[in-house]
């Protein structure tokens, strides 16, 4: 993927409620985390085509979901992880952050069934 995908875009409908904007989110990232579980997107590639800044400043400025944020937040370190740590060390706390978003996207998905 070399193309960046904009947020703004992708929740542009007038009529999704927030509520709405939190599950496409989580299901758009579950996806993104799947990729680079599996080696099809690495750390780089994912926070240059999604986990950018105008993505993020989206998510902060127009979603105002903390969870969302938090996603945001977490996503944009893993490619310092690789810079920072040995490459066991990095690939260990890699997995670590991948599970994390994923149980936070979860929860984004388990507030839209609450609320049902």
């Amino acid at each position: 993927m070399s193309e960046k995908i904009a947020l703004k875009f992708l929740m542009a409908e007038p009529a999704r409620t927030p509520a709405q904007q939190g599950e496409v989110f989580a299901l758009l990232i579950l996806g993104i985390l799947e990729s680079m579980g599996h080696g099809l997107l690495s750390a780089g590639d994912a926070v240059q085509t999604f986990f950018h800044a105008e993505n993020c400043l989206f998510v902060r400025q127009q979603m105002r979901n903390r969870t969302a944020d938090e996603i945001m937040s977490r996503s944009v370190q893993l490619p310092d992880l690789f810079d920072a740590l040995s490459p066991a060390a990095a690939q260990r706390e890699f997995r670590r952050e991948l599970s994390k978003m994923h149980t936070l996207c979860l929860a984004l998905l388990e507030r839209k069934l609450v609320a049902a």
